[in-house]
């Protein structure tokens, strides 16, 4: 069983800056991806970038790259990520994922089978 938590929402006004942590516990796999993943209001939810636990590989939405990073930091179990030049559009609640995330569903929610209960990011105009 693995538990994920997740910290660092709030309100920041356009053009400013966040930075959302997810501390896992319980037993991690060192092959698995760590994904965050968002849901606005009356949309579904979308993929918003990886990284896997091992190795470090990456992957971001085309909504976010140049403006948002992930990293993580494999002693403390916890991922980042780092939004900056937040748009109102960004806002959503935040979720971080984590699970195999095989070939084709690396960017899909279904790779994922452990998910945080989310934190929310509002982004005023």
């Amino acid at each position: 069983q693995v538990q994920l938590v997740e910290s660092g929402g709030g309100l920041v006004q356009a053009g400013g800056s966040l930075r959302l942590s997810c501390l896992a516990s319980g037993r991690t796999f060192s092959s698995y991806f760590m994904g965050w993943f968002r849901q606005a209001p009356g949309k579904e939810r979308e993929f918003v970038s990886t990284i896997r636990w091992s190795g470090g590989t990456t992957f971001y939405a085309d909504s976010v790259k140049g403006r948002f990073t992930i990293s993580r930091d494999n002693a403390k179990n916890t991922v980042y990520l780092q939004m900056n030049s937040l748009k109102p559009e960004d806002t959503a609640i935040y979720y971080c994922a984590t699970g195999p995330a095989r070939d084709g569903t690396t960017l899909s929610a279904a790779g994922y089978n452990y998910w945080g209960q989310g934190t929310q990011v509002t982004v005023s105009s």
